[in-house]
């Protein structure tokens, strides 16, 4: 760690600087670290975050079910996840510190907001004692008690505003002293307050006040803060923009209507935490998006379907729950072999489950939760700006095939955002959109499951002359689309939509192993795991350690090579944020390989610390 001199004292330059803000679910703690990661942004640094909302989002002020935090890791070099644990905790009452204290890594920053440590707010979070007065928790963290309350106040003596109003703005009294920590301008952050609250001038003349407050307090207390400077990262040349991953998903379809020219629709009903995806969309009109909230989830995909057999680029959106009671239609999808993107954010469950807290649920019900044999394609997105390039892959796979595509996200890749190169027009993909415009039979009719050499048959838009044709739910005759009760017809139906779904890994990269192409150990990860394994990969592949690691973007179909890759290591580590959906796929695919489970369901993604001790453990065992 290098040091320059800097304002008060000495300004310390650090690689990397993960940041936890903290409080009541009223205390702007979302807004606060949104507006630190943008500072974070502008200054050039590579950047991860990660909100977590409270479990209860109506719960009583002060409680431990109603804490809000959000947390940002900022730093010089490339960064693949939020971070284990903060290096630096801000905490505007006593449940929140409560909560996550443990989380605080040994011998670092915690900021407190001391006016908020009452009698009331004590007993609430379960305190007999006033924890800033414990010696062990003054030895353990360098620890800033800030009377953020009472400084807020001062600064809006005179201001006219409420108290309710006035306790409003002390998220931005600790977000001054960030930005002087940190080293960030004011100014951009001015700038930014008076454009948020230009429709309230009193708001906005009262936090930028607050803001100043706090970033003064900064330099001219005498408690002892230090300053530091995260040097730029070296990203490729570009223009970025920070996103999270729902609205990456929302560019990525509205990205989709731009490159084929055609009507993108959104028929969705609103679920956390995929709801802003719609929002998004809603927004985007004028760029050939049609967006329509649906009553329920049923409703949702059956608008989809209906705009697709009309020829539309079709979309429906929804958390797990919603994927559950949108499974007829799923196989509807399926039968009349429709393009139709179906994204599934997934959250914790079952039932209603924990919709604020993220997790890998849905594999399984995403590969075999249908009646019938009703397989599709499932690609996952791996990053908050995946969900970009996947939105625009899933499309592109469901019209070239015909068929229903599942993208998952999750709720940490939903929420959380990184920093997003905008790509030129020469850099998307092509998406091809044919419509059949003539009779596709010898007889001089169209023949609506006709098909090419990949098994797919044509998409005729209703109404163009000479191609009437019927579509329902009922099983098809192999040609003419004609009910059929014949058995032996629909075993051929089912074989050919599984095959054609098969051919789909034309589509599928190789594994490629990152770090050691064979030897001790394999990570296997998929979806929003692939941060904190690819970090906990980098790190023992630092040590030496014979570790490879395959992410698996493409669950169906899994690339071709997937199993020799496997078979060319002792051992096979599954991380997943569920109870081990993908071993359990695995295992049944691949026999002979029996992966070992690492099973994190918590709510929160996995830690980097926690897999390198556990792939140490394995490699271990491979040894003995």
């Amino acid at each position: 760690m290098a040091t320059q001199p800097g304002g008060k004292g000495q300004v310390q330059q650090v690689e990397r600087v993960i940041i936890r803000f903290v409080g009541d679910s009223g205390d702007g703690m979302q807004l606060t670290g949104t507006e630190f990661t943008k500072a974070s942004a502008l200054a050039g640094n590579d950047i991860a975050t990660f909100p977590d909302y409270p479990a209860e989002i109506r719960a009583p002020a002060g409680s431990l079910s109603g804490v809000s935090g959000y947390q940002v890791h900022f730093g010089s070099k490339e960064i693949h996840t939020p971070g284990d644990q903060p290096d630096v905790l801000v905490a505007m009452n006593p449940a929140a510190l409560k909560t996550n204290l443990p989380d605080l890594r040994e011998g670092g920053m915690l900021i407190v907001n001391a006016g908020a440590f009452n009698a009331v707010n004590l007993e609430k979070a379960g305190y007999r004692a006033n924890p800033l007065d414990d010696e062990a928790l003054q030895r353990n963290y360098r620890l800033f008690p800030v009377d953020m309350t009472k400084l807020t106040e001062t600064a809006l003596e005179g201001s006219g505003l409420s108290s309710k109003e006035v306790a409003r703005c002390r998220n931005y009294l600790a977000l001054g002293l960030m930005y002087w920590m940190y080293n960030r301008p004011m100014e951009g952050q001015l700038e930014s307050i008076a454009k948020k609250f230009a429709k309230k001038p009193a708001l906005a003349d009262a936090n930028a006040r607050v803001f100043k407050a706090g970033y003064a307090f900064g330099e001219t207390s005498e408690v002892g803060f230090a300053r530091y400077e995260v040097p730029a990262s070296k990203l490729p040349a570009g223009t970025y923009r920070n996103v999270t991953g729902n609205y990456a998903a929302a560019l990525g379809f509205a990205t989709v209507a731009h490159i084929t020219g055609r009507q993108v629709f959104l028929g969705s009903y609103p679920i956390t935490p995929a709801s802003e995806i719609l929002h998004e969309l809603s927004y985007l009109k004028e760029h050939g998006v049609v967006t329509f909230q649906a009553e329920d989830e049923i409703a949702g995909i059956g608008s989809a379907i209906g705009a697709s057999f009309g020829g539309s680029l079709a979309v429906t959106t929804t958390s797990g729950p919603g994927l559950a009671l949108k499974t007829e239609m799923m196989g509807f999808a399926v039968i009349t072999e429709l393009p139709l993107v179906i994204v599934n954010v997934q959250r914790g469950g079952p039932s209603t489950g924990m919709p604020t807290k993220t997790e890998q649920a849905d594999l399984l019900m995403a590969l075999f939760g249908r009646h019938g044999e009703a397989p599709m394609p499932i690609i996952a997105a791996q990053s908050p700006a995946d969900c970009f390039w996947a939105a625009i892959e899933a499309m592109r796979v469901a019209v070239k095939y015909m068929t229903p595509v599942i993208l998952l996200t999750d709720g940490y890749l939903a929420n959380g955002s990184e920093p997003f190169r905008i790509p030129s027009a020469a850099e998307l993909p092509k998406l091809d959109v044919k419509y059949q415009t003539k009779p596709n039979h010898a007889d001089g009719k169209f023949m609506p499951y006709q098909r090419d050499a990949n098994l797919v048959r044509d998409w005729a838009v209703p109404g163009t002359p000479g191609l009437e044709h019927r579509v329902g739910g009922l099983e098809k005759d192999a040609l003419s689309g004609m009910v059929s009760y014949d058995g032996m017809n629909h075993e051929r139906m089912v074989k050919t939509r599984a095959q054609k779904i098969r051919n789909v890994v034309a589509e599928v990269p190789d594994a490629e192993p990152f770090g050691a192409g064979q030897g001790d150990v394999l990570l296997v990860s998929w979806g929003g795991t692939f941060g904190s394994v690819r970090g906990a990969a980098e790190e023992l592949h630092a040590r030496g350690k014979s570790v490879g690691h395959v992410h698996l973007r493409w669950l169906n179909p899994l690339p071709k090579n997937l199993g020799a890759v496997l078979k060319r290591y002792k051992k096979v580590l599954v991380p997943e944020v569920n109870d081990g959906q993908l071993a359990f796929y695995l295992r049944g695919t691949y026999p002979g390989v029996d992966p070992i489970q690492f099973n994190r369901i918590n709510g929160k993604p996995l830690k980097i610390a926690e897999l390198v001790t556990r792939v140490l453990e394995v490699g271990t065992e491979v040894k003995a």
